[in-house]
């Protein structure tokens, strides 16, 4: 497809993303004595906090509590990393780093789509670099080994809870990549040239009123014919067959968790309001239990544990010196 189908949400009225200023190594939490920067929570909180910016363009109450939500839980999975990670150094155990690169690789390709320059970018912007982030993949690789080393002396996982969780997740596990999807979409933009006088809360009025008449069973072909202002407004907003890869990871994954026949929207981007209806998506390939037999096994292994877990974990957090800052 052309490439006026790709939309770009990510930075769109983010904290880090506007004038505020940024805090050069401040301090979220110290665990033992070590340091978890608040650069190092932004950076995992980027793709979740450019979803939830594209999802509630009005931000307000429900965008802040489930920001509040993302950024504690990140927070207390880099705090439950960091006791692990001394647990694992009186090992004197090590990580290959060929398996960091192939993590780091993973993470680009399914949360940045493979966009480098991207990638780049937000670590730049979160004030972190190359190196420090593969030390940050490099730790959490090593809590995981941690937990499977732990309770290696769990029952194996038997083959119907195997195929049961394979059944469960696989379309999770597919190349996303080679999902192809095709949608109507209505653009509205923050500011419109046929509309000078119009700011962009009225803007966001008018794509809020255009989900609300569809929803009610207007013809949604009509209405981008009537409002929509991009390239495709013409053809009632149709965009067939369009690789997941053209379409920025936030856009996508909302249009892919939409479901097929759904009104999703409006979503905000750096130019506008966009309210899209789901036609198709196909997914991409996903892969033979015999190819994700050990990651399935391991999943399986993880929730039959996940009690023990929390049990080992919870003790070791009250041996840590945690503190915790604002």
């Amino acid at each position: 497809m052309a490439a006026a189908a790709v939309l770009s949400i990510a930075a769109v009225g983010l904290p880090h993303a506007g004038a505020q200023p940024i805090e050069i190594n401040g301090i979220a939490a110290k665990v033992n004595g070590k340091v978890i920067t608040r650069n190092q929570v932004a950076i995992m909180l980027v793709p979740i906090r450019a979803q939830l910016a594209a999802q509630y363009p009005r931000r307000g109450a429900q965008f802040e509590a489930e920001l509040v939500k993302a950024r504690d839980g990140v927070l207390q999975e880099l705090i439950d990393r960091r006791i692990i990670l001394d647990e694992f150094k009186q090992l004197g155990a090590e990580m290959r780093s060929s398996s960091v690169e192939e993590e780091v690789k993973r993470q680009i390709r399914e949360l940045y789509n493979g966009d480098q320059a991207k990638f780049q970018e937000e670590l730049k912007r979160n004030r972190l670099t190359m190196e420090g982030f593969r030390e940050m993949t490099k730790e959490k690789l090593v809590v995981q080994a941690m937990r499977s080393q732990q309770f290696s002396d769990a029952p194996p996982p038997l083959p119907d809870e195997v195929r049961r969780e394979y059944d469960e997740v696989k379309h999770s596990l597919r190349d996303t990549s080679g999902d192809v999807l095709t949608f109507r979409k209505i653009f509205i933009p923050a500011m419109d040239p046929q509309q000078p006088a119009n700011p962009p809360e009225v803007q966001l009025a008018l794509a809020e009123d255009i989900v609300r008449r569809a929803s009610a069973g207007e013809d949604f072909a009509a209405l981008a014919k009537e409002h929509s202002r991009d390239a495709f407004a013409a053809d009632g907003g149709l965009q067939e067959n369009v690789p997941r890869a053209d379409l920025s990871p936030e856009f996508a994954a909302l249009v892919v968790d939409g479901g097929e026949g759904r009104l999703v929207g409006p979503l905000r981007d750096r130019e506008g309001f966009t309210v899209v209806q789901v036609i198709r998506i196909e997914h991409g390939p996903v892969p033979s239990l015999e190819q994700v037999r050990e990651a399935i096994e391991q999943r399986v292994s993880r929730r039959k544990t996940s009690a023990q877990y929390e049990r080992w974990m919870e003790s070791r957090r009250k041996r840590a010196m945690i503190d915790i800052r604002d």
